[in-house]
C-alpha cells in the first residue's frame, strides 16, 4: 500500500460516512503525554458527536498494524511531541497507507526541530531572534557573550515548553542547560525577549485570527498553557488592521517555508520596536479546553466539534494509490 499526495482530493465533507472508520491517535510515549490523552479524547467526543465512526487508538498500548487490521480508513493525529509530531508517525501511515491529518513526514519532521524552524524562516526573510546552540560547558560563555542576560534555554525538539528555563545570571547556565539535555540532545538558547506574545492558528491555508497571550507566570510554560486559570488570552488580540494581516501573512509563509500543511499554530513575540520574531511552529497543537486553536476557531464562529471534523478533512489530502 503506498499513500499519494492528491491536493485535487482535498474537499468538505457533509456526511460522515465519508470518513469510514477514523483513529484518534492519541496518548503515546512522549514527555506530552498526559496532554495527548487530554486532547485526542476531546477530539474523540466530538467526532463521535458529529455522527463519525471514531475510535481511541493509544499506539503505547497497541502496535500501529493494528490500524490496517482493525479496518481503519484515515487517522486523526493528536499525538504530541516526539513520536507524535516528528515526522515517526507519518512514516509510518505512510507505509501502512492509512491517510491522516495535517502535515506530512517533512513539514512535521522540520517543525518539530525549533532550529531548522528558525534557519528556514530567516532563509524566507521572516524575521526569527538570534540563537545560540549549547553543546556543553564550552559554549556557556559565547551565549552570554552574544546573547546577554536573562535568557532562555529549550531543546529543539520537545514541545509545550517542556524542558525550557529562564537564565539570569550565568551561573545558572549549568542547570538550565542539563534540564533541556534531560530531553533533547539538541539544546540552544535565545535571549529574553520582553514583548507581547502572539499566535497565528491556520487552519486548511486559512490564518485564524491571532491571540495575544498574557501570563503571571515567568514565561507562557507548560503549567500556563494546561492548568492555570490566570492566563489571560486576547481574541481579537488587539493589533491594528494592518499589522494583524502582517502577522498572518508572516504565519503562512513560515508554514509554507517549513513544508507545514493542513492545520496547527504558529507562535510569535514581538521585539521592543513591535517586530513579530518567530518562536516555533506547532503541526500537532493541543486541543484540549485551554488551547489555542479552538480559541481561534470560535472567533470566526467555528466551534469545538466543527473544527475536529474540518481537521478530519485534511487527512483527504493523502489517499490510496491506484
Amino acid at each position: 500500500m503506498r499513500l499519494l499526495r492528491d491536493p485535487a482530493a482535498l474537499r468538505e465533507a457533509t456526511d460522515p460516512a465519508e470518513f469510514g472508520k477514523v483513529a484518534v491517535l492519541l496518548g503515546g510515549t512522549s514527555t506530552e503525554r498526559e496532554i495527548s490523552l487530554r486532547s485526542g479524547n476531546a477530539v474523540l467526543a466530538a467526532l463521535q458527536r458529529r455522527g463519525v465512526d471514531a475510535h481511541a487508538f493509544d499506539p503505547a498500548q497497541t502496535p500501529l498494524a493494528a490500524l490496517v487490521d482493525g479496518g481503519f480508513a484515515r487517522a486523526w493525529i493528536a499525538l504530541h511531541g516526539p513520536g507524535g509530531e516528528d515526522g515517526t508517525l507519518q512514516g509510518a501511515l505512510e507505509f501502512l497507507g492509512v491517510p491522516y491529518t495535517g502535515s506530512g513526514v517533512l513539514g512535521s519532521a522540520i517543525c518539530m526541530d525549533k532550529l531548522r524552524t528558525k534557519r528556514l524562516a530567516a532563509a524566507v526573510g521572516i524575521s526569527t531572534s538570534e540563537s545560540v546552540v549549547l553543546g556543553g560547558p564550552e559554549d556557556f560563555e559565547l551565549a552570554v557573550s552574544r546573547l546577554g542576560l536573562p535568557m532562555i534555554v529549550k531543546p529543539a525538539t520537545q514541545g509545550s515548553s517542556v524542558g525550557m528555563t529562564r537564565v539570569e545570571r550565568a551561573e545558572e547556565l549549568p542547570a538550565a542547560w542539563a534540564a533541556a539535555a534531560q530531553t533533547d540532545e539538541s539544546v540552544f538558547a535565545e535571549p529574553w525577549i520582553t514583548g507581547g506574545e502572539y499566535t497565528v492558528a491556520i487552519l486548511k491555508g486559512r490564518a485564524l485570527p491571532s491571540i495575544r497571550i498574557q501570563t503571571p507566570r515567568t514565561f507562557y510554560d507548560y503549567e500556563a498553557k494546561y492548568f492555570r486559570d490566570d492566563t489571560q488570552y486576547f481574541c481579537p488580540s488587539g493589533l491594528a488592521a494592518e499589522a494583524e494581516k502582517h502577522l498572518a501573512a508572516l504565519a503562512l509563509g513560515a508554514f509554507a517555508a517549513t513544508g507545514a500543511e493542513g492545520w496547527g499554530r504558529v507562535d510569535f513575540m514581538m521585539d521592543r520596536t513591535g517586530r513579530p520574531l518567530l518562536l516555533e511552529i506547532n503541526t500537532v497543537p493541543g486541543m484540549t479546553d485551554h488551547s489555542l486553536v479552538p480559541m481561534a476557531a470560535l472567533a470566526t464562529g467555528v466551534g469545538f466539534d466543527e473544527l475536529a471534523w474540518r481537521v478530519l478533512e485534511t487527512s483527504f489530502l493523502r489517499r490510496l494509490a491506484g
